[in-house]
């Protein structure tokens, strides 16, 4: 017998659910509110169970083409700028897991993982279908859009990230909250940085109300750069990608080492995401229920001080995934 799975949400977190339950063999309709299917976003760092599943995948050449392998992880004092400690990546992650650390651009990640779902056939994919219920029989599950579209099938999966309307039909524990810590990101080609400023490997300066990291991604190309300070933004918190006033963010990292202040002025733009939380699941039967599971990890570390949501397979949850 053949399965068919409902998916909510066409993200990263989507598209790998798709990939994942069409290669056991399901039959799979993802539905994807949006009228193109995108990412948005800056970087991110897959450690090396999450690089092992998508070689198992059969995307390791895909991997290669859009990844950069840092050399190493370095975590330095933000005030001072002195190290307080490192970790190798590159061969000895190899040597030690059986896979390297690898970071990548969010988009490269989502448009590979969209090829390859394309490329399946065994993947039904709907645009503006934006999730409005579900209904569960015994003989299955049926998914209701807000534009009259129906589907049925064995299990729903809602990968529809941290403002998930599955969830809130699921669980109806509320809606996020902010934090109270800004995220500022930026993506510049390393080529346009002074000399200093370039680099080939992860680091992380920690220090009072403030947490930077800066990786490179697109085969070190480029570097993403994310500065996290306190504060809140105007207006709806869902909204990741608000305009940044560079002017806030050097009043907020005045206490910062002169290396961080240099990449906030070598660095015009930014985007600017003020970081939310949900309330923390109890125990993993709030994961699924009956025939509707939701999909990944809910609190996802990303920085000492704060914590977000990042819907991601369940396979890949093992290790975190650094902002």
């Amino acid at each position: 017998m053949t399965h068919r799975a409902l998916i909510v949400g066409g993200g990263i977190g989507g598209l790998a659910a798709s990939l994942a339950c069409a290669r056991a063999g399901a039959e799979v309709e993802l539905f994807e509110r949006a009228h193109e299917f995108a990412e948005v976003g800056a970087g991110i760092q897959l450690g090396p169970h999450v690089v092992k599943v998508l070689h198992s995948w059969g995307l390791k050449a895909n991997l290669a083409e859009i990844a950069a392998y840092p050399d190493r992880l370095q975590i330095r004092s933000a005030t001072s700028g002195a190290a307080l400690g490192g970790l190798r990546l590159g061969q000895a992650t190899v040597e030690r897991y059986g896979w390297p650390y690898v970071t990548v651009h969010r988009a490269d990640l989502h448009a590979q993982l969209l090829a390859a779902v394309k490329h399946h056939g065994n993947v039904s994919l709907h645009i503006d279908s934006e999730f409005d219920r579900y209904v569960q029989q015994k003989s299955g599950v049926t998914l209701h859009t807000k534009n009259g579209r129906q589907a049925h099938g064995d299990m729903l999966i809602g990968a529809d990230g941290l403002w998930s309307q599955v969830r809130k039909q699921f669980l109806n524990d509320g809606v996020p909250h902010a934090t109270g810590h800004l995220a500022y990101r930026a993506m510049v080609r390393q080529v346009c940085l002074p000399a200093d400023l370039r680099s080939a490997q992860v680091t992380a300066w920690l220090g009072p109300k403030m947490h930077f990291v800066a990786y490179p991604v697109r085969g070190g190309e480029w570097l993403n750069v994310v500065a996290i300070v306190h504060g809140r933004v105007h207006g709806d918190i869902a909204y990741w990608d608000h305009s940044a006033n560079p002017a806030k963010l050097k009043r907020s990292m005045t206490a910062a080492c002169a290396h961080l202040q240099d990449f906030v002025q070598a660095i015009e733009h930014w985007r600017l995401w003020a970081l939310s939380i949900r309330v923390p699941m109890r125990s993993a039967c709030q994961h699924a229920q009956g025939r509707v599971a939701l999909w990944g990890m809910q609190r996802t570390p990303c920085c000492p001080t704060s914590r977000k949501v990042l819907a991601w397979p369940l396979k890949m949850r093992r290790r975190w995934v650094v902002a």
